[in-house]
């Protein structure tokens, strides 16, 4: 970030914003979670998974759950979705499933703006001026994900185009080659592009954008 008044006030909105937002959406969150239980009664509300916050500092970040037997590290936007209930696929179309990370928000581990939390290891690949990912802290969206907000499609497309071209790969090989090899790179690029130009009227453009 540019300066320590770019940090202060985003820090301050983050939290303001959230404690509000948990607090305005306090009813429809009990009503989502009632509804994820009822559809999948074995399994716990929320989906915690370990991620990669700023400086690298590992936390637990919080979704609802959308899916059964939900495996505990991933990184591909490319589920089974024969896992995905009905439920579950409703709340991933809208994005609904990410907000309980308004808590992360509050607590400080995330933003409301940033690049998205990777799980442990991806974090290890970025060199020289790229590791400037890891001195924000990452966020429900930004640039990268506004970029890529259909990217379960685009990488079940590709998979799709490259069994059809004869792609010997299991499926879950070759979309997770197509994230490490293209999406991966080009989400550093935008992240690092957006943390060299940052300012708070560039957040909230990103904000209006993800809502509207």
């Amino acid at each position: 970030m540019k300066s320590s008044i770019n940090r202060i006030v985003k820090f301050v909105f983050d939290r303001v914003v959230a404690l509000l937002g948990l607090v305005v959406l306090a009813i429809p969150l009990m009503v989502i979670a009632l509804l994820v239980k009822l559809s999948n009664p074995r399994e716990t509300v929320l989906f915690t998974q370990v991620r990669v916050g700023l400086h690298g500092k590992l936390f637990k970040i919080h979704k609802f759950r959308t899916m059964t037997n939900e495996k505990e590290i991933t990184n591909i936007a490319y589920p089974n979705r024969a896992r995905i209930t009905p439920v579950g696929a409703w709340l991933r179309r809208y994005k609904i499933d990410e907000l309980p990370e308004l808590w992360d928000v509050l607590i400080g581990n995330m933003s409301f703006v940033g690049p998205r939390p990777d799980v442990p290891g991806y974090a290890d690949l970025l060199e020289g001026d790229d590791r400037v990912v890891l001195d924000m802290r990452p966020g429900i969206t930004g640039p990268a994900t506004l970029k890529y907000s259909n990217e379960e499609k685009q990488i079940e497309d590709y998979v799709k185009q490259a069994k059809a071209n004869g792609d010997q790969r299991t499926e879950d090989e070759i979309a997770i080659w197509y994230n490490d090899e293209v999406i991966y790179p080009d989400k550093v690029r935008i992240n690092c592009d957006y943390y060299r130009n940052y300012s708070f009227f560039t957040d909230l453009n990103i904000i209006f954008k993800t809502l509207f």
